[in-house]
């Protein structure tokens, strides 16, 4: 059944590219709840497309993995499984290194500095997706990232064994450097991890922390905002091409307008989020000087290893990113 469904997906991409100027449905499906706010963002997005074309594009946003799992996401809309979808952009650190920069440990920790390296990022982002015949529609930060724990983390010390949730290959890089047990789990599936005891640590964010009511099995949130890392939205090249001039732009505007509201909402929920982890009994710590230094220390070797990995075109980037700060 799963198989006739991709192929039917596919058969229904096929049509939808040959199809012109005619009505078309499109199926986005993209990692996180409906309550999420890059979800409501991308349904409002979808809304803005629908209205701007006069229901001759109509994308229907799958959310939460309900159509396709979040690694399966990027691949699905390359082969043609599905046109459009949202994506971690780190997720794909193991593809090429440009994928993996903004989660480099304390790189960005600020909204500014995270505008700035996406801008310096962007065209090589871009470059790399090219490749793979995907576009780049716009992207939107997650709140600066915190260690949530059953206890509390004084130093990186404490990270010694801990079963400590990855969910890419830098977080799978962090585990490594702190002598941590590194634990892959889907956001999904967390708190079944957190309350059988699989994960005793993750680092994520304010806003993930409230959708997953972590406060129901762990204690504590350490606000190390340490990297701001980005969502994707992108689209099969061929898919996009093959609309008329006029959806194409409508596709285009609505998509610079989801990424500055989405933007705008990622600083807002950074607030709201923190504070409702507070109120519903989640310890939020300022980390230690202790743990700040061992996590700078960390990410300044990871830091040195994404350069290295990337080249010339990586420290051109690098390069970009200071002079814009």
């Amino acid at each position: 059944m799963k198989a006739f469904a991709r192929a039917t997906m596919g058969l229904g991409l096929v049509v939808g590219m040959t199809a012109g100027a005619s009505a078309q449905s499109w199926d986005m499906p993209t990692p996180y709840p409906d309550g999420n706010f890059h979800t409501i963002n991308i349904s409002q997005f979808a809304d803005d497309v629908r209205e701007a074309t006069d229901g001759t594009l109509d994308i229907t946003v799958h959310s939460a993995g309900s159509l396709i799992r979040h690694p399966e996401i990027k691949r699905s809309i390359r082969s043609g499984i599905a046109p459009i979808g949202e994506v971690l952009v780190s997720l794909h650190a193991n593809e090429a290194p440009i994928y993996g920069l903004d989660s480099v440990p304390f790189l960005a920790t600020s909204y500014d500095d995270a505008r700035a390296l996406y801008e310096a990022q962007r065209p090589a982002l871009e470059e790399a997706l090219a490749e793979e015949g995907l576009t780049l529609l716009f992207s939107v930060p997650w709140p600066p990232q915190g260690i949530y724990a059953k206890m509390e983390i004084t130093s990186i010390d404490d990270m010694e064994g801990l079963r400590f949730r990855t969910y890419n290959p830098g977080t799978g890089r962090i585990a490594a450097l702190s002598g941590a047990t590194p634990v892959q789990v889907e956001v999904a599936d967390l708190p079944t991890a957190f309350a059988t005891g699989r994960v005793e640590a993750t680092i994520t964010s304010p806003a993930t922390g409230v959708d997953s009511q972590f406060w129901d099995f762990l204690e504590y949130y350490h606000d190390t905002q340490a990297w701001i890392p980005r969502n994707m939205v992108i689209v099969n090249s061929a898919a996009f091409e093959a609309l008329d001039d006029a959806t194409r732009e409508a596709v285009l505007d609505a998509a610079a307008t989801a990424e500055e509201r989405g933007w705008a909402s990622s600083e807002e929920v950074t607030v709201s989020a923190t504070a409702e982890l507070a109120e519903n009994g989640i310890n939020v710590i300022t980390p230690s000087d202790a743990l700040r230094e061992g996590f700078q220390e960390i990410g300044a070797q990871i830091a040195t290893e994404w350069a290295e990995e990337a080249g010339e075109s990586g420290a051109s980037v690098l390069e970009t990113y200071e002079s814009l700060r």
